[in-house]
């Protein structure tokens, strides 16, 4: 009896402590009451947060846009290691932010990381220009001498500066600007999609700005002045100051974190792989392996939590393979456009520019599909839509990577002729570049499609407590799909002895690279479409289904059937006096 009293105890602290916490303001939402009204501070919170956000994708896509073409033609780089090396900062800029999120929950403190994750991002941005010295736009000494790092310390810096770069990156993401920062808890199904829909759409325009005016600055007009870049992060820096010192950093719940979902995990595979050799099991999910109950050491709330992300772990697997096709875009399609004819009219486009033929399609698309989406929600069946976009496409990203392959066949027969890139003169294929627009139109059809979708998925089909969770797998699988594109590529060199993926594409056979992805992505489609029936579901209230696991809810519970019974037995006239007591 000593011991159910005080588990009873526990799970009434447990679950006031549930109900302050819902009641809790946010930080900073009362200091400042009094000096600016709370609508007005909205105003100011979601302004900041927009700008931030617009200068590091600036910083961002400023950085990836001509990295390939800087790698091979000042680094000296071979075509597949310059697409590798931009593919390996793309993830490693998505996965940042994850690791940051936890340091700035658990080991450093969240205004402190803010600091040290703004100046990481200035000095990465602020060491790129300096290794792309000497500057020949601006500096020649008395004697016409250039001044330049060896190419070993210029590598060095390099490397550094990219990583300084992706660790603020992440930090920006994860503190400053983090999806929870948005408000979207009382968003239904088709708000939530609407704000996917154009979040991604005005992210994009802001890339296509980027790839139109960067990519011709430091290519054409002043091939190594890059101080547009580490000005636009400086700018970002003193946006953030003003949000730290006027309160405005969201602070998220820490209901949950990742640590324990992976704990959760990994104690029901342990302890689920001893039950099955030495014991029989009569558990309804293997994750119940990691309860308390059952020989785990995790709370039945959070294992709960786990079981309820588990399930769209297929969905974030099928997700890798898009999002290698993806990165051919900064990669395989980037090269297949630096190797074609980018004279127009008597104008040299910079080879970034053809990016913007794939941001077209989905600025064109967002608002169509909004109209489209208003009247699917307004339908019965209105569950499947989400999946069916995934499908579609996953498909259209295939059908991209098929078009890249017959382009590159179609590229080969015209003759070659001489082309000046950053005053290196390089052989290439006298096709105009403008050839290679379908497979760059169908990649930005599937991104308008996948992306948005995917992410109403992820936030929407979990508890309310585990969403922020929920997008962190899903950037985690996200960066292991950019990782997955460079060790594909070096795959493909190493294993045809660089013949799938060439330096010089016109001795080798870049089209069996693309149809080889284009077969994978394929069978990718066909497994995701046999499980996208899981997850139609989307007006399902999951958070009441999670609440109802709670164990302060089972105590609610159990006190009112408590209560009910004793009710009854002091209102039956069936039992005798002595029965009752």
């Amino acid at each position: 009896m000593p011991d159910a009293d005080r588990r009873d105890m526990q799970e009434k602290g447990f679950l006031n402590h549930m109900a302050d916490k819902e009641q809790r303001p946010l930080p900073g939402g009362s200091n400042h009451a009094g000096k600016l009204p709370q609508p007005e501070k909205k105003l100011q919170e979601a302004v900041c947060v927009l700008l931030v956000e617009l200068c590091e994708r600036f910083t961002f896509f400023g950085i990836v846009c001509n990295m390939i073409l800087f790698c091979t033609v000042k680094l000296g780089y071979r075509s597949y290691q310059a697409a590798i090396v931009n593919m390996c900062f793309v993830g490693t800029s998505t996965l940042t932010p994850v690791l940051v999120g936890w340091l700035a929950e658990y080991l450093v403190g969240r205004i402190k990381l803010v600091c040290i994750c703004m100046f990481l991002h200035f000095l990465g941005t602020a060491l790129l220009p300096v290794v792309s010295f000497p500057f020949e736009d601006v500096y020649i000494d008395r004697r016409h001498v250039l001044h330049t790092l060896p190419k070993r310390e210029q590598k060095i810096v390099f490397y550094f500066a990219l990583l300084t770069a992706s660790l603020g990156i992440g930090g920006v993401r994860a503190i400053v600007c983090p999806l929870s920062a948005y408000s979207l808890e009382d968003c239904g199904p088709k708000e939530l999609l609407s704000f996917f829909n154009w979040f991604h759409w005005l992210v994009n325009l802001n890339s296509a700005v980027v790839f139109v005016s960067i990519s011709y600055i430091q290519q054409s007009v002043a091939r190594n002045l890059g101080f547009l870049i580490p000005f636009v992060s400086g700018l970002m820096a003193m946006i953030t100051i003003h949000m730290v010192r006027g309160e405005m950093i969201y602070k998220p719940k820490t209901d949950s974190s990742l640590l324990t979902t992976f704990g959760a995990i990994f104690s029901a595979l342990k302890t689920c792989c001893v039950r099955y050799r030495y014991f029989s099991t009569g558990v309804t999910s293997w994750l119940d392996h990691a309860k308390e109950n059952h020989g785990g050491r995790y709370s039945e709330t959070q294992v709960e939590g786990t079981k309820s992300l588990a399930r769209l772990f297929p969905l974030f697997a099928f997700q890798i393979l898009y999002r290698t096709c993806l990165m051919q875009i900064p990669s395989g399609y980037y090269l297949q456009t630096m190797n074609s004819n980018l004279h127009f009219s008597g104008f040299l486009l910079p080879v970034a520019v053809m990016n913007v033929i794939s941001i077209v399609p989905l600025l064109i698309l967002v608002p169509i599909l909004e109209c489209i989406n208003s009247w699917l929600f307004s339908s019965k069946d209105n569950g499947h839509f989400p999946t069916i976009y995934i499908v579609v496409g996953h498909l259209c990203a295939a059908l991209s990577v098929m078009v890249a392959g017959f382009s590159e066949i179609h590229r080969k027969h015209f003759p070659q002729v001489e082309q000046t890139l950053s005053e290196e003169v390089l052989l290439v294929s006298s096709m105009p570049c403008f050839h290679l627009a379908p497979q760059y139109i169908l990649l930005g059809v599937a991104e308008a499609l996948v992306t948005p979708s995917c992410s109403l998925l992820s936030f929407r089909l979990v508890p309310e407590r585990m969403r922020g969770i929920s997008m962190h797998f899903l950037a985690l699988f996200n960066g292991a799909g950019c990782f997955m594109g460079a060790f594909v590529v070096q795959t493909a060199h190493a294993g045809t002895q660089g013949n799938w993926f060439p330096h010089l594409l016109h001795e080798g056979k870049l089209e069996r690279f693309f149809f080889f992805l284009a077969s994978l992505m394929m069978v990718n489609t066909l497994g995701f479409w046999t499980i996208a029936h899981r997850y139609n579901d989307l007006h399902q209230d999951r958070t009441n289904d999670f609440r109802g696991c709670l164990p302060g809810e089972k105590l609610l519970k159990r006190e009112k059937a408590i209560k009910h019974y004793n009710a009854v037995l002091e209102s039956s006239p069936i039992l005798s006096p002595m029965e009752k007591t």
